[in-house]
């Protein structure tokens, strides 16, 4: 049967590359465990009993160039098995402390199964590579993997020295190609900044769509007839998907979105915070301030400060029947407005991947109920990837997507207010220089050579728009700070030291190891453009 329109899941996979060989104390480092055990390893599991019920699914998933530079390091592995084992100890422990509690112990038993399941996962199953787990999910056709920018830099902004963009996706396009073994079709733009100017270094590395903002095509020029229901394309070439907002507004919101149900996991009570400070001090961080564990006793409740005990069985009733919620939810939307185009329409529903499993715990099971109804329920529409889409129905529309992000009210505030300001000049001063490095040593070798590519990994590193947010949102703010300082820092002495010919080889070789990004990488992308 013809079904009557479609519904693609996009959700990015994105951390900043955080890579401490100096020390073991670096809280930030956690970021990662936390997303592999919460969302990386429980997706995957998804896909694979989908896969094994014969479940017929489609998903696609950016997993950005930082991303896959972390999972495939072998400190950062080990570190993540010594984060499972040390959790795996404070659960077997929490079990003999919640002995007095049926309830309680029996959570506590949950999460000590779970830790223990990741570690054999991790360890035993998938021998630490998770990258190739993800290529089988690509290479057997369910799942679809798009690029990013190299660090995530923001197009906006770093336009301005447009050989800052085209080498942002130079190294997120070749990233891709050495772990996937294959060219990306799509792209996710960093925070999906769109900027016109970008569109031809796109096409010129084979990118042949992009997922934008709402109103980054609801304001394209000229207005698309069917909104964001259809993809247009730029008069550059590039295919954008726009953001629908129905959907996103069910699934994001913390108001009025599925993860806000009651009976969900309580994400902000956590016994890093509550157990006697004794007790928990060998499991928080090194000096002492208390931080999350992972180890979560109580449900949402209610806007209460009282909380009652989670419930696994409840938690997966509220996930099973919102996702019987989305579907018919879908299904009356493309009932609304099918009979009024010309082609299917598509459902797009971009999500950052962290928030299925970490920050709603729920969020992968819920996924894998929902793509099963999908397949055996009567519904009007099936899954699709972008690259499905764009295949089946060519005739796409040419318009001028509107400069756009999903940031807060849609433009470049986040990522440029007077809380992070002081830091594009030094951004975009350190751009030009690298443009004026490259196009001045067109033949460099040996140790020139070596410090030219680290030159640019540190730009690429401090060009990270996570940085920027983080600053704004005021949450690891001396972090941030410190890391677009260093960057900047070791790129200019670089840059010093490769004008004047003096380079400290023990300089360079301490920061090739801390910032090990990107082995590949060639400086010449960099090269002047006119």
């Amino acid at each position: 049967m013809q079904k009557k329109g479609y519904v693609s899941f996009v959700l990015h996979a994105h951390l900043p590359f955080i890579h401490h060989p100096e020390s073991d104390d670096y809280l930030e480092e956690s970021w990662l465990y936390e997303a592999i055990s919460e969302t990386y390893i429980p997706l995957l599991q998804n896909f694979q009993k989908l896969v094994d019920e014969g479940v017929d699914f489609r998903i696609t998933m950016s997993m950005t160039p930082p991303l896959l530079s972390m999972l495939d390091n072998k400190l950062l592995q080990k570190k993540y098995i010594h984060y499972l084992e040390q959790l795996i100890e404070l659960s077997e422990k929490e079990i003999k402390r919640t002995s007095y509690d049926k309830r309680l112990n029996k959570l506590s038993h949950y999460y000590y199964d779970r830790y223990s399941n990741d570690l054999h996962l991790f360890r035993d199953v998938f021998k630490c590579n998770l990258i190739e787990q993800f290529k089988h999910f690509q290479d057997i056709g369910v799942l679809e993997i798009i690029t990013c920018g190299a660090t995530h830099g923001y197009f906006p902004i770093l336009y301005v020295t447009e050989e800052t963009v085209r080498a942002q996706i130079a190294v997120g396009v070749q990233t891709y190609e050495r772990y996937f073994g294959r060219k990306p079709r799509g792209i996710w733009l960093p925070e999906c900044g769109y900027v016109p100017e970008a569109d031809k270094y796109l096409r010129e590395f084979g990118i042949e769509y992009a997922i934008v903002e709402s109103h980054g095509i609801l304001y394209a020029d000229p207005t698309p007839i069917y909104g964001t229901y259809a993809p247009i394309v730029s008069p550059g070439g590039l295919v954008a998907f726009g953001r629908d907002m129905t959907s996103s507004q069910q699934v994001w919101s913390s108001i009025d979105g599925y993860p806000g149900d009651f009976n969900y996991r309580e994400f902000y009570r956590d016994i890093g915070y509550e157990a006697d400070y004794e007790y928990i001090k060998p499991y928080i961080a090194h000096n002492g301030v208390r931080v999350h564990t992972g180890i979560k006793y109580y449900r949402i409740t209610g806007k209460t400060d009282y909380k009652d005990y989670y419930d696994v069985q409840w938690a997966k009733d509220s996930a099973e029947r919102q996702a019987g919620h989305f579907l018919d939810s879908r299904t009356e939307q493309i009932n609304n407005v099918a009979n009024y185009m010309s082609v299917p329409p598509i459902i797009l529903c971009p999500y950052d991947a962290e928030l299925y499993g970490h920050w709603w715990y729920e969020g992968p099971y819920w996924l894998y109920i929902l793509f099963k109804k999908i397949y055996y329920d009567d519904c009007n529409f099936e899954l699709i990837t972008p690259s499905e889409y764009i295949d089946k129905f060519s005739n796409i529309q040419v318009c001028s997507p509107c400069r756009s992000s999903w940031g807060a009210n849609g433009y470049s505030g986040v990522w440029l207010n007077p809380t992070n300001d002081y830091a594009h000049r030094h951004l975009h001063k350190a751009g030009d220089r690298m443009v004026e490095l490259a196009t001045s040593y067109p033949n460099a070798k040996g140790i020139t050579k070596k410090a030219l590519n680290q030159a640019a990994r540190e730009l690429l590193l401090a060009q990270s728009s996570d940085w920027l947010f983080i600053i704004t949102n005021g949450t690891m703010v001396d972090y941030a700070k410190k890391r677009i300082k260093d960057h900047i820092g070791r790129f200019t002495k670089l840059y010093n030291q490769i004008k004047t010919n003096k380079i400290d080889e023990i300089f360079l070789k301490d920061i090739q190891k801390k910032d090990c990004v990107f082995p590949d990488i060639d400086y010449h992308i960099y090269t002047k453009l006119h």
